[in-house]
């Protein structure tokens, strides 16, 4: 490869990381990587659009960003329809991987890139460059047997294509992933476990808020969990905060309850320094807010969403190692679950300082 840039005798290498656009966490767990790099001097390139542009301009200003259109996977409002609406919609995701196959190869040349780091995003592999495929979702729940032989066919086959696997957690027994990310059967290219991603940092902060409640996640069920957590907020008059987990966001919410504070969306910094001066969190258990709040070790509610077999696994799966309380959104009474809370004894979380993805990145050069 003769794309690296010769910078006072130092050769960068340029790398392109693409994050999936399934809400916003496999782009904020992308935030750690893409800063790695800069501090490793490597040439970055960011390729997303939307929410998740926004997001990451706000993080690295002076990064370029390129434009690729999403999967625009849509879902259903209810659980019995997700499963199914999902598994339908694969021809779909198949064309957008065709798709952004080719897009990469114009890339690849435009930008003279060396290295594809590619969160989730199935066809962003080329012979030419070293490509690199992030997931911490090897195995697959659909919720049918079948269906999970064909996922699980159809996604190892996608991975091995890819030059290595990164897989954000720690290994057995203090992963946090369970089967998910530590299956019974790999794919056949170099796997590495690089901890977990986090763009946050411990520190010690004196707890000034009563609850915090962190919305994230794909529509509708995303407004779902807001609208459910907004009517039940409305009975409590403790000091509460609730980040809806939309950047840019032009509809805006009208608050009259004096006692709670609501933001479209926090930098990461000042998000961190919310979520450890809060005494009780609740959030989704998407894998990148678990990743969060196993970085800060807080303690939290965990409500899935309804339909998706991942979080409702991960919450099932931590909630039995003590690390975490699950809830179902359908279900959910907030003033029954605060009270339930405080009488659950939970572990503390394991602190994490992670070497592994900084290792991993020195094999690049």
């Amino acid at each position: 490869m003769s794309s690296s840039i010769k910078n006072n005798n130092i050769t960068r290498k340029r790398v392109l990381v693409a994050p999936l656009d399934w809400g916003l966490g496999h782009t904020t767990r992308c935030i750690p990587i893409i800063q790695e790099l800069i501090n490793q001097d490597f040439t970055v390139f960011i390729a997303v659009e939307g929410n998740s542009a926004y997001l990451l301009c706000k993080e690295f200003p002076k990064i370029t960003i390129i434009s690729l259109t999403g999967y625009k996977i849509s879902y259903s409002k209810t659980k019995f329809f997700f499963k199914a609406g999902l598994i339908g919609q694969i021809p779909k995701i198949l064309k957008a991987i065709k798709k952004e196959h080719t897009w990469l190869q114009q890339i690849i040349k435009e930008y003279e890139i060396d290295i594809v780091i590619s969160d989730n995003r199935y066809g962003l592999y080329n012979t030419k460059v070293k490509s690199i495929f992030i997931t911490h979702q090897l195995a697959i729940a659909t919720g049918y047997v079948f269906t999970n032989w064909l996922v699980k066919k159809l996604n190892y086959g996608l991975i091995n294509k890819f030059d290595e696997c990164w897989i954000p957690d720690e290994n057995v027994p203090f992963d946090f992933a369970g089967k998910l990310s530590h299956p019974k059967e790999l794919p056949n290219i170099p796997i590495t476990y690089i901890g977990i991603l986090t763009r946050f940092k411990s520190s010690k902060i004196e707890k000034k808020i009563d609850l915090l409640v962190i919305i994230s996640g794909p529509e509708p069920q995303r407004t779902a969990m807001e609208n459910m957590m907004l009517l039940q907020m409305k009975k409590h008059f403790f000091k509460m905060v609730l980040v809806r987990g939309l950047p840019g966001a032009l509809n805006k919410i009208i608050n009259t309850n004096k006692a709670l504070e609501i933001f479209d969306h926090l930098p990461a910094f000042e998000l961190s320094k919310l979520i450890q001066s809060s005494t009780m969190v609740i959030a989704r258990s998407g894998y990148s807010t678990i990743m969060d709040l196993i970085a800060l070790q807080q303690k939290a509610i965990l409500i899935p969403t309804p339909g998706q077999t991942e979080q409702e696994y991960l919450a099932k799966y931590l909630a039995a190692k003590k690390y975490f309380v699950a809830a179902k959104q359908k279900r959910f009474n907030l003033t029954k679950e605060l009270k339930d809370f405080e009488s659950v004894e939970l572990k503390l979380l394991p602190a994490s300082e992670n070497k592994k993805l900084k290792e991993a990145i020195i094999c690049l050069k």
